[in-house]
């Protein structure tokens, strides 16, 4: 009698082994567009000198008497950033300026440097463009500012000008979801763009005309396009719903 159900236990063991194995995964890695490592160039490489400006130079001391002496490579994210700004964007001598600057291996400064995909290890253009292309951005159009920013600038994201004026990437995120789509140049957010005026705004910056920055369809900050919706009449005062006895 056993031997008959023999068969049917052999075959629902060999049933819940393989659902126990764990499959690899055959998906194509995604690569980044990050820098990883350092080759020498004639624009980036050890022998191009670089030192902060005398008013840097004080805003960077600025930044490092924030932290006891002993730990001010603490400061060394907000140096970066300062030194990107200054140089445009963060070379092997900016790296290893900073490195001296807060006495530390070099190799510490590279490790943070490389981490951050926001310190740009290439140059790149005066005029660095950032498009959101996140979800609430690609909802509201994202796809189409990329399309329109590549053909009038004749360059694909990741891409330079030939006149070193626009460099255009992709982020993630911007922060600015409610004024969808956005694109950061440089310091400055533009919001709620579409292709038009996103040509335009390159047009402006490439003829050096003064931009204003934040939504382009002429709402105020964030609200809405239509009015307020909310808080439309005076708030109440004290003592609102509150028992006369009280």
């Amino acid at each position: 009698m056993l031997a008959r159900f023999r068969p049917l236990v052999s075959a629902t063991s060999n049933v819940l082994r393989s659902s126990a194995i764990r499959n690899l995964s055959t998906t194509t890695a995604v690569r980044s567009d990050a820098i990883f490592v350092h080759r020498d160039t004639p624009e980036n490489n050890p022998r191009i000198a670089f030192e902060f400006s005398a008013d840097n130079m004080q805003e960077a001391k600025r930044i490092m008497a924030k932290y006891p002496p002993q730990y001010k490579k603490a400061a060394m994210i907000p140096l970066l950033h300062l030194a990107q700004k200054q140089n445009g964007w963060t070379s092997i001598s900016v790296m290893n300026y900073i490195a001296k600057l807060l006495e530390v291996p070099p190799m510490r400064v590279y490790e943070v440097a490389t981490f951050y995909t926001m310190f740009n290890r290439n140059p790149v253009g005066k005029y660095f463009l950032q498009v959101c292309t996140t979800t609430p951005c690609q909802l509201c159009g994202s796809s189409k500012i990329v399309e329109a920013i590549e053909k009038h600038l004749g360059i694909k994201v990741g891409e330079t000008t030939q006149d070193k004026l626009f460099t255009l990437v992709e982020v993630e995120c911007a922060g600015a979801c409610v004024n969808a789509p956005v694109i950061s140049v440089n310091d400055d957010y533009f919001e709620d763009l579409t292709p038009e005026t996103t040509v335009k705004l390159l047009d402006d910056l490439k003829a050096g005309k003064s931009v204003k920055r934040g939504p382009v369809s002429g709402r105020n900050n964030c609200e809405p396009l239509n009015g307020q919706t909310t808080l439309t009449t005076p708030p109440p005062g004290p003592g609102f719903m509150v028992r006369d006895d009280l």
